[in-house]
């Protein structure tokens, strides 16, 4: 039996309404996601904490009505928990991976989620170039690679919301070049959830002109 991490007592009040649908998606990944590789074995113990309150402490960047690409979703993280947390918003997930696309798709229908699609492709072969309001990606690769990946896909105005790891200052100065191709402005690294939760989160994020 998989040892799954016991909800923590400010999940609920993150995802208000939506508890039940992040309690539900969060037990079938902390059992599950280890069997179909889209999370490590030392992961379920610690299920809530790093992973899907991590994501959910995003939610408030996401526009009200906005339309969304998250780039690279593997389990769900954190385009899944982000439509669970904001069913205001439209969320297009874009993996390439069958075996992934697959449980998207199966918790999309298990949850009940009609703001979701799930896209098998690329970032540049998901047909949604120029279009979304705002992009979202975690653990996927360093910025240098990441933004030419995904601000391609916005809008002018449209924004980027990438979470990184404790390397992101390093990360953006090793990228100022490719900040500078992309047309990006208002650069900020933003800290979420100091204080809320063990591991903060930490955000790139940008405007494309």
């Amino acid at each position: 039996m998989v040892d799954v991490e016991v909800e923590p007592a400010i999940a609920a009040a993150m995802f208000g309404e939506q508890i039940e649908q992040a309690r539900a998606f969060t037990a079938d990944l902390g059992a599950r996601g280890e069997e179909l590789g889209l999370i490590g074995p030392l992961e379920p113990p610690r299920i809530w904490t790093r992973h899907v309150l991590n994501s959910a402490l995003v939610a408030p960047l996401i526009a009200e009505g906005a339309r969304v690409g998250d780039v690279g979703s593997g389990g769900g993280l954190p385009g899944l928990v982000l439509a669970i947390a904001r069913p205001d918003a439209h969320f297009t997930l874009i993996e390439p991976m069958e075996r992934r696309t697959d449980w998207l798709s199966e918790q999309v229908d298990r949850l009940s989620l009609a703001n979701v699609d799930v896209l098998r492709a690329r970032a540049d072969e998901a047909g949604v170039e120029g279009i979304l309001d705002q992009v979202t990606a975690r653990a996927v690769s360093a910025l240098s690679k990441l933004i030419p990946m995904t601000a391609p896909l916005l809008r002018p105005g449209g924004e980027l919301i990438l979470l990184k790891g404790e390397r992101v200052a390093a990360e953006t100065e090793a990228a100022s070049k490719v900040i500078r191709k992309h047309r990006l402005r208002n650069v900020e690294t933003l800290v979420l959830g100091d204080g809320m939760i063990p591991e903060v989160t930490r955000v790139f994020r940008a405007t494309v002109d």
